[in-house]
């Protein structure tokens, strides 16, 4: 590798990262439900605890039962670090998973990987009772379900304050119409990078709810059900992270070498751009001043997608210099040598900060 300025890279792991895409901490431990400690129940759980983290990594809901993942399904035990039991509640049987080993297995079966610099997601989330509508605001004790919801599904969740301003803009209206404009407006201070509307409501001794996704010009929406509240949560989270990740996971069999030039470097932006490109195989080539370049390992859409999340604008490539018109032909020489075949460049991309 060339690199002109010496850079302190051994330190990067310590600066802090954007104030907007965020590192899921635990991406790669499970807490599931268990009512004992017996090993009929561990082993039970153990699948449950893998197929939640296939999911949570991949976003392909089929990625479980894959025939690539046969051999880790027979014996998860091999890409498994240590057990515990949380006391929660709910009790909990807590799985650590490796992440070194998880990741080769799921690249050796050929399936997509979602890395743990995610999209921040403020989630606007009403709930209707007999009792009324009510905001779930951060620091409520409503809120606790959502969170451990959004932890289990691998998505870092932020919620409003739903303050008396932000109860006016957070109404059933608002919340499942298509205009989205009064809640981007008061979703501002945040600073997020996708807005989620959920209405939940109780029906027939059951949960339900209608939800909204906005990421810049992107939205989806959809249902959700379940017995319980916490159900109803958990599943809710369980769809918004299969939709980013149809985004964000960067998916076997469509990628290609990329080289990925980004301007206006400094020493934060270098652990903040290795962040953003954990899920490439991202190998800095040269350093040049405030200009590194980079090979990544991704289809140009994921690449610009994932960068989008630390704000980085694209620029154009710039091409060659052309050799000057009129320039004379360089003679022949007496002697031709053999042709030597040059490799093809790998396609480009420049960002900047």
């Amino acid at each position: 590798m060339r690199v002109r300025n010496v850079l302190f890279l051994g330190c990067l792991s310590l600066l802090s990262l954007s104030a907007h895409a965020e590192t899921v901490s635990n991406l790669y431990q499970v807490l599931e439900p268990v009512s004992g400690q017996s090993a009929e129940q561990r082993t039970e759980a153990t699948q449950r605890a893998l197929q939640t983290l296939v999911l949570r990594l991949t976003g392909d809901p089929k990625a479980y039962a894959s025939a690539g993942l046969a051999g880790v399904r027979k014996d998860p035990q091999q890409i498994i670090s240590q057990y515990g039991y949380d006391a929660g509640p709910p009790e909990s049987l807590q799985v650590d998973f490796d992440m070194a080993s998880t990741d080769a297995a799921l690249r050796g079966a050929g399936l997509p990987l979602w890395g743990s610099n995610r999209p921040s997601v403020l989630t606007w989330w009403l709930t209707d009772t007999v009792d009324g509508a009510s905001l779930v605001g951060d620091g409520q004790a409503a809120a606790q379900p959502l969170r451990r919801a959004a932890q289990h599904r691998g998505l870092p969740l932020r919620l409003p304050l739903a303050d008396l301003q932000e109860q006016l803009v957070g109404t059933a209206k608002n919340l499942e119409g298509s205009d989205a404009q009064p809640l981007r407006e008061a979703s501002e201070r945040y600073g997020a990078d996708a807005l989620v509307a959920v209405h939940a409501r109780e029906d027939g001794g059951k949960w339900q709810a209608t939800w909204r996704l906005w990421q810049g010009e992107q939205k989806a929406q959809g249902k959700a059900e379940g017995a319980a509240p916490a159900e109803l949560a958990d599943n809710v989270m369980a769809a918004i992270s299969q939709r980013m990740a149809e985004r964000f996971a960067v998916k076997a069999g469509v990628s290609s070498d990329l080289v990925l030039l980004v301007e206006a470097m400094n020493l934060e932006r270098y652990a903040q751009l290795g962040r953003l490109l954990e899920p490439f195989g991202a190998r800095l080539q040269t350093v040049d001043g405030a200009t590194a370049t980079y090979q990544v390992s991704g289809s140009p859409e994921q690449l610009r997608a994932q960068l989008s999340l630390g704000k980085l604008r694209e620029l154009p490539v710039q091409a060659s210099p052309a050799a000057p018109a009129g320039a004379a032909a360089p003679a022949t020489p007496a002697t031709v040598p053999a042709p030597v075949t040059v490799p093809t460049p790998a396609p480009g991309l420049r960002f900047s900060w």
